[in-house]
Parts: C-alpha cells; structure tokens; sequence
C-alpha cells in the first residue's frame, strides 16, 4: 500500500505571485449567476460583442483546409506578414518576419519577454495603476518591481521628472501600456516625447510597448505608441499587442510582439519549451481580423464611447466618487477615497467590492489589485440595460 502524502512541498516561486484579482471576480460572479443569484457583471476585461463573422468563417475553412497541425513555434509566415503589413498600415513602422513572433495570447508575449530580459533583482518600472498580471510575472523572473505612482488630478499618467528619478544601474526595462488597463488613460504626443528623452539619456533601460487597447481610443489626439515619437528607440523597444480586444477574439488566444531579432529570437526559445506554437486555427482567423475590413473596429469603439459617457454620467449623482473622462479602453477607474471615508459598511476598496457584490448584486474590481488602493475599475463591456441597471443599483445603494 502506498504512503499517503501529508506535506507538498511546493516550489517557492509559486508564493512570490497572487491569483489574477480580475479572473478572481470574475470566476467568483459567473459561480452566484450558476446559484440563480442575479449579478451584473461589470469586473471582466473582455468585450461582449461577438467575434465578426469574416473571422470565424476564416477559421472554418482554416480547418476544411487541413490547417490543423503544428506550426512553427512564432506562427504561420502568413501571419506574420499580416502583422508587419498592420505596423506598417497603422503605425507607419517597419518590421521583418525576423522581428515577429505570434504567442498564446499578449500575456504570453509579456511573459516570454520579461523571461528574455530580466535577471534576478534587476528592475522593472511599472506606472501605478497597472494590469494586475505585471508584478506578478516579473516575480517569476525573480525581478523588482519598481512602481511609480500617478494620481486621478494628473490622469494617472508618470512625467519625465518621475521616470528619471526611479531609474538607477538595477533598472532594465520600463512597461508603459496605452491606452491603459484599467485607466483608460492614453500618453500624447508630447508625453511620450518627454519620456523618450529620459530614455535616450539611460540607453541600458528597455521598453515594453503594450498596445492592446490601440484601437479602442476617441481621444482627440488619436493613439500613437513611443516609437511613432521616439523611432531612435527600436533596437530595445518591444512591442506588444494582440486580436483579443480590437476583434473581441479574447478566446482565439492570439497575441504578437515585435522587435529586435535578437529579442524576438530568444522568445521564441523560451515559447518553444513552454506551449510551442499558437493554435493553428486562430492564426488563420487572426490573419484575416488583421488584413480584413477593419469597419468592425469602428461599430464595437463608437458603442463603447456612448457607454463610456453613460457610465460617467451615473456616476456624477454618487457622491463621493470622482471620475475623469477616457480617452479609450471600456474601462474607468474612479477615485472612491472620499465615499470610503464617509461611509460605515466599508474601509477600503476591497471591502467595497464585497459590498457591492453582496447588496446590490455588481461585481467590480478593486482598485488594490491595480496598486490603487481607494479606487474601483468599472468595466462597461456589457449592454446599456445592464449598466442602466447596474446604476441604478449603485445610486440606490451608496446614496
């Protein structure tokens, strides 16, 4: 008979990271739904809209076509040549099959990348707010996260005197994502330009582009990421981007980087004895979400803004909570420090998701699991009647 097992002994990585706070609340609304309780699901970073029919008919005959085997680990050369064909089409950027790998996912481009450069107890400089998944993988490379708070007043954006200061000899990459999770705030022109400068005196630091939101934005001065300003930074910027949010395919599992050959090579060794190759079939379908009609980008953005400008207008009659208009995402992060202070069924953030969850039956982020204690993220990827609905609650509830 066999020893039962009484002590496992896990590896000591595994305590260096939490559990994505966003899937948490997320697994932990769908579990009240499947108990019949009635939840308004406003904690989940996917859009609702279905994935467009040209994309999906492109994976059917992906499939009727035999392209169901193994392919080479950074993906098919015809993707490859779609993604270089985007970056020279929307972002007026240059790239080679070479400079192009496909993964399982952005999160596994960023993952492959801070495996690639980060040593133990080198630096990473993360703004705060950040996506919650950005310590925790630079934990798994045994790096330190350095994190840079912004605040609401300075639409939770770093300035150049902020960045020079957290730079030192330890610093190795710094991680700016634009349009921003869970802000919703986007870097101008000028901004950017100002950041370069501060990077061009400290060539040792890299730079993680993440562009998932790219085409989710209305700001008036329209997206641009740090190359576009800053092209003297190619050679040690990596940019990151993916089909999940642009052509609501988050299933599909098809993110990409672009950057360096060198870079992009040692991601592909570190891809290839992780999950090997992207899933054959969304590659095909992620080749024509990239060269296909882009109309579909426009209906789902132009919708998001109307729910963007609903959602800020019910949150105007709550007092207590202070806001500042998007320039993209389907996400706002509003500042509830003062309706924490005023009120007694909460003292933090946390408490006031669990708050919200429990009476009103709305599942919504802290701000704690973005490094922003006090705030809340709201996603409006839903219809308008739930988060009339969802409003109305919160009115009813927080006064």
């Amino acid at each position: 008979m066999k020893d039962k097992v009484t002590d496992i002994s896990l590896a000591e990585r595994v305590s260096r990271i939490k559990p994505s706070a966003t899937l948490a609340i997320d697994a932990k609304a769908k579990k009240i739904q499947a108990q019949g309780g009635d939840i308004i699901n406003l904690g989940v970073g996917e859009p609702d809209f279905d994935t467009p029919d040209s994309i999906k008919a492109a994976a059917v005959k992906a499939i009727k076509d035999g392209h169901t085997k193994y392919t080479a680990v950074s993906g098919v050369p015809e993707l490859k040549k779609a993604i270089c064909n985007k970056y020279m089409r929307d972002n007026q950027l240059e790239y080679e099959a070479k400079n192009i790998i496909a993964s399982n996912g952005a999160k596994q481009a960023i993952y492959n990348l801070i495996q690639v450069l980060i040593n133990p107890n080198d630096e990473v400089i993360i703004p705060s707010p950040y996506w919650v998944s950005y310590p925790d993988i630079v934990a798994l490379a045994e790096g330190h996260t350095v994190t840079i708070k912004t605040t609401l007043e300075k639409h939770y954006k770093i300035t150049a005197e902020q960045l020079s200061n957290a730079i030192n000899d330890k610093t190795k990459l710094l991680i700016l994502n634009s349009p921003s999770n869970p802000t919703g705030m986007s870097y101008t022109k000028e901004e950017l330009q100002a950041l370069g400068e501060v990077l061009r005196e400290n060539p040792h630091v890299y730079i993680l582009s993440d562009d998932i939101y790219e085409h989710i934005v209305w700001s008036p001065n329209n997206y641009c990421n740090i190359l576009n300003v800053c092209p003297e930074l190619k050679e040690r910027t990596i940019l990151i981007n993916g089909v999940s949010k642009a052509y609501a395919m988050t299933g599909w599992r098809i993110g990409y980087a672009a950057g360096s050959e060198t870079i992009i090579k040692a991601m592909n060794k570190i891809q290839s004895q992780s999950t090997s190759s992207p899933n054959s079939i969304a590659q095909y379908a992620a080749i024509e979400a990239l060269n296909g009609d882009q109309q579909c980008i426009k209906d789902m953005v132009k919708k998001f803004k109307a729910r963007h400008d609903f959602v800020l207008q019910g949150l105007e009659k709550i007092s207590g909570i202070q806001y500042t208009a998007n320039h993209g995402t389907f996400y706002t992060f509003p500042d509830c420090s003062d309706l924490i202070q005023s009120h007694k069924a909460f003292n933090n953030d946390i408490e006031l998701a669990e708050f919200l969850l429990s009476k009103a039956g709305i599942a919504i982020v802290p701000g704690s699991a973005f490094g922003a204690p006090g705030c809340i993220r709201i996603s409006y990827a839903t219809n308008m009647e739930k988060l009339e609905d969802a409003l109305k609650r919160m009115k009813t509830l927080l006064g």
